[in-house]
């Protein structure tokens, strides 16, 4: 099978693209079927409605089920809707069902019927039985297609097995040994199946003590468990310790992008709406109420300066100073929520670690905040004139920084604790909040200290 670089695959996709338009099919199918999966992905992708439909026509649909399954799930439906009936339905028999349940989520209840109804039943069984748990379980992820032995059997027979079914497994490096009630009872490697004798038995040589998640657990907590143990796979069990399917390491890798790419749209106020095949007019309504919410409570920074209009009034130059306050105070603080919202998502803050992280993070602030208090105030110092006027800006920054880093950190704990994902403390609301408090800081000490102005 042949692996592609960028600058090979635009050469393949050149002469794939001819062999399609000249009908040369014997051609076409030589050279497309001796790609990679994830390369033939890459070529489709490239062509257009017309020279997609020939493809679909020189390609059986357990051909394009790999192809399929390497797509964006935008890229999914479009293409769906351009196959004909039964080869629409049929790739999802050649699928994993994980990647089935994963397509079907997104569609219309009514389409997703249809295609459950068409696919080959056993298999739809398989599929409607993840589809019925809660979503963002290990339930709703995992694949149903795994190796399950016996421990009376030999080596040499579940190699055999191995043989003929290693094609329909998603996995075959873990084989999870199961009793005759189908409960979980150990796991032999592929690495163990090969080093042992032909003829030792399955119970000689499993390992009893296996890693596995319960069916409810956070999908998140399941890639951690993955993390953990450095596992290619794990098995999902049930309460009666049942083996009910598996979660393979890519489909986490899929799991923490998605989480990470909802921590981002939180963080930043765009949830939702980081996707960039969205229209303008949709990513706006997604956008927009975070602005809308922020805009209005932007007003009180607004009263803040309001309330100290005298002391602005007799010495104008403090108003030149408001944006690096307020935006230092905003950077730190967003500093802070991004360390706070990583040690969460990874479970580095221990549950007793509150005030020690409170601590760090204020003395953090407090070191930045020093340095750029001393060169803030050598700055107004030399070019004002005014070194009274450079230490009123440049304590108002150490105190500004020190705040803010306990703000960016203290707000996504507390919210954790209310059980409310930290994210949400999202960047825009950290900045809007410590601009109010720091020009309060700001102008209380210019006003306290108005008279040696």
């Amino acid at each position: 099978m042949v692996k592609l670089d960028r600058k090979d695959l635009e050469q393949y996709t050149s002469f794939i693209l001819q062999a399609l338009r000249d009908e040369e099919k014997a051609k076409f199918r030589n050279n497309f079927l001796s790609l990679h999966p994830s390369d033939q992905a890459d070529v489709f992708v490239t062509l257009n409605k017309d020279v997609r439909v020939k493809a679909y026509d020189y390609l059986e649909s357990q051909e394009f089920a790999r192809v399929f399954d390497r797509l964006d799930i935008h890229k999914q439906k479009l293409y769906f809707q351009e196959l004909a009936d039964p080869y629409a339905y049929e790739i999802f028999n050649y699928m994993f069902t994980d990647d089935v349940v994963q397509f079907i989520k997104g569609l219309d209840p009514t389409l997703a019927e249809k295609i459950l109804y068409e696919m080959d039943q056993e298999k739809a069984k398989e599929v409607g039985a993840i589809l019925s748990y809660a979503m963002e379980t290990a339930g709703s992820i995992m694949t149903k297609e795994l190796i399950s032995i016996s421990p009376n059997e030999t080596a040499a027979q579940i190699i055999d097995q191995l043989r003929e079914k290693a094609t329909e497994a998603e996995s075959i490096y873990y084989n999870y040994v199961v009793d005759k009630d189908g409960s979980l009872v150990g796991v032999v490697s592929l690495r163990d199946l090969i080093t042992a004798q032909p003829e030792t038995m399955i119970r000689d040589i499993m390992r009893k003590k296996v890693v596995s998640v319960p069916e409810d657990l956070d999908q998140e907590d399941v890639g951690g468990v993955i993390k953990k143990y450095d596992l290619l796979a794990v098995p999902v069990v049930s309460k009666h310790n049942h083996l009910l399917g598996i979660v393979t390491v890519d489909d986490v890798m899929d799991i923490l992008e998605s989480e990470t790419t909802e921590d981002f749209g939180e963080i930043s106020a765009t949830k939702g709406a980081t996707d960039i095949n969205l229209s303008a007019l949709t990513a706006a309504k997604k956008r927009s109420p975070w602005i809308i919410a922020l805009m209005f409570f932007g007003l009180i920074t607004g009263g803040v300066i309001g309330q100290f209009e005298d002391t602005l009034e007799q010495v104008v130059v403090l108003a030149a100073f408001i944006p690096m306050i307020m935006d230092s105070g905003g950077n730190v603080g967003t500093q802070s929520l991004a360390v706070a919202v990583r040690g969460l998502a990874l479970g580095t803050i221990e549950k007793n670690s509150f005030w020690r992280m409170v601590r760090r993070e204020f003395s953090t602030g407090a070191m930045i905040g020093a340095i750029c208090m001393v060169l803030i105030t050598l700055m107004i110092a030399i070019f004002y004139g005014n070194w009274m006027l450079g230490l009123i800006v440049g304590v108002s920054i150490l105190c500004t920084l020190s705040v803010s880093a306990v703000i960016g950190a203290i707000v996504p704990l507390l919210i954790n604790k209310l059980k409310i994902d930290p994210a949400v403390a999202s960047g825009p609301f950290i900045t809007t909040l410590n601009d109010i408090i720091g020009l309060m800081i700001y102008f209380s000490i210019a006003t306290a200290l108005l008279d040696a102005l």
